[in-house]
């Protein structure tokens, strides 16, 4: 489990666009905020990835960078990119569960034909421009994600008051 205030694990990624992305070459002016999500198969993951494209602006405004990443296969996670109306949002794939692990992650067996064999279930990553975790909230289950505009408070008291990272005892 990676504790806030710690270095991130390097992150690199092929996205839907067929370009690369790298946590390492990020240069956000406050943050990087990745989402980890289950995958086409995921209801709650379209309805959240839908909510994150229409905030897009709000969080560029705060100076933080977007990726959404899964790990789906290239083919499933350009289905959905299109299936869901996502243009613009940086969409990877092909995660491994093994680098899921690495970023505490939890790894589900699909128990229906709609999932994969295996899949990553949804975390949210606030990074800070030292490339360190800064906040984490990380689910075994689809449901009890945070909200976006709860996210977005939270950037903004950040911000606003200088509040440190918390959770590194």
């Amino acid at each position: 489990m990676i504790k806030p205030r710690e270095k991130a694990p390097e992150l690199k990624i092929n996205l839907v666009n067929d370009t690369k992305w790298s946590l390492s070459e990020q240069n956000p002016e406050n943050f990087t905020l990745i989402i980890f999500y289950r995958g086409l198969h995921c209801p709650v993951c379209k309805k959240q990835l839908e909510q994150l494209k229409k905030k897009m602006n709000d969080f560029t405004e705060r100076g933080v960078n977007l990726i959404s990443i899964s790990a789906d296969s290239e083919e499933r996670a350009k289905k959905a990119y299109k299936e869901w109306d996502l243009e613009s949002l940086p969409i990877g794939f092909e995660f491994s569960i093994e680098e899921g692990r690495k970023w505490g992650l939890f790894v589900s067996k699909g128990i229906s034909d709609k999932e994969p064999d295996t899949f990553l279930e949804p975390g949210l990553f606030l990074i800070d421009k030292d490339q360190k975790v800064y906040w984490q909230s990380i689910q075994s289950m689809p449901f009890g994600r945070p909200e976006f505009r709860d996210v977005l408070n939270g950037i903004d008291y950040i911000l606003k008051e200088g509040y440190p990272a918390r959770g590194e005892a």
